[in-house]
């Protein structure tokens, strides 16, 4: 049976006008009637109606969160600290798995909006999302493009890029080579690729490009093709674009008794707290975490509160390097 706000007003002893204020936050009531009613409400498992709240004007207190997939450490991590960020500001998350599915991301953004939450953060790795643009909500954006009017708030990946190239030269490594993911133009690793390329040609050094673009549940295929590119390639040491991709090519270094770091240095990317306690002898260019979250909460609240407020349309934060035992 569901229970509706009469019920909560009956057991609360008052009107179901009150039941609203309280619920609303909207009039003064004493302590002893908000207590009563809340009470109510908890007693009965009353959950007040989002979608009804805001078509009284109210705000719903939901946030809709799009990113690519938890399973992945990097997002993981970042959509914990984001929800833990709204939860104590007063907000819920509504998350939503875009799988790199075009189709599917466009069906979120439609749901969301169908829902009216308050605002969205948007992670996707899907370019080209027209619905971005037309969308009449306040909506941020973590590492990509998605309208001219959507601030962008990423690290600096060109820099990392450069960072990670400098840092395996600076070890000694000359046949350096990289396994990135999407070379789409606005894509973070073709970011991190442009730095690797600045770093090789002001040093002369000929790039070793390789584009390993599987899902995450390719694994095997993914295996085969690294273990490929170390049997049958001149290289000395590794850039990887994502950490996940280094500790796969570290383990087919162990399987082909390929000593690491002495013949082949290795270097991922993100820095994630997972990695470093499961993985800690891993090198990898951090990305900046709590940063993030704290900018992306940040911007999408002023953003809410004040709809016209003008932001700076990039938040570019620097990276750093965690050395580890595989460089």
């Amino acid at each position: 049976m569901v229970v509706k706000l009469t019920d909560v007003a009956k057991k609360a002893g008052v009107s179901p006008t009150t039941v609203s204020r309280v619920i609303n936050n909207y009039g003064s009531l004493s302590q002893k009637t908000i207590d009563k009613v809340n009470l109510a409400m908890k007693e009965l498992n009353y959950q007040p109606n989002s979608l009804a709240r805001s078509l009284q004007g109210k705000n719903t207190q939901l946030i809709g969160l799009i990113f690519p997939t938890v399973a992945n450490p990097f997002f993981g991590e970042l959509v914990e600290r984001i929800e833990g960020k709204l939860f104590d500001l007063g907000y819920r998350v509504i998350l939503c798995d875009s799988a790199n599915n075009k189709e599917k991301e466009r069906h979120y953004i439609n749901m969301l909006a169908a829902n009216k939450v308050d605002g969205i953060i948007a992670g996707a790795h899907n370019l080209g999302i027209t619905e971005y643009e037309d969308i009449e909500l306040p909506i941020v954006s973590f590492d990509r493009y998605l309208a001219d009017n959507i601030p962008i708030i990423g690290s600096d990946n060109f820099q990392g890029g450069y960072l990670a190239t400098e840092t395996l030269f600076v070890k000694g490594a000359r046949k350096i080579a990289i396994l990135t993911g999407s070379q789409e133009s606005n894509s973070p690793t073709n970011f991190r690729l442009n730095g690797y390329l600045s770093f090789l040609e002001k040093h002369e050094l000929e790039p070793k490009i390789f584009q390993i673009q599987t899902t995450a549940r390719s694994t095997t295929l993914k295996n085969l093709e690294i273990k490929h590119i170390l049997e049958t390639e001149e290289i000395d040491s590794l850039f990887c674009t994502d950490d996940l991709t280094a500790i796969l090519a570290y383990n087919q270094c162990q399987q082909l008794k390929i000593n690491v770091p002495e013949q082949i240095k290795i270097i991922g990317y993100d820095g994630t707290k997972f990695i470093q306690n499961y993985f800690p002898q891993l090198s990898t260019i951090a990305q900046p975490m709590a940063d993030y979250a704290d900018i992306l909460v940040d911007l999408l609240l002023k953003r809410i509160q004040n709809p016209e407020k003008k932001l700076e349309k990039n938040y570019l934060l620097p990276v750093k390097l965690i050395q580890g035992q595989t460089i």
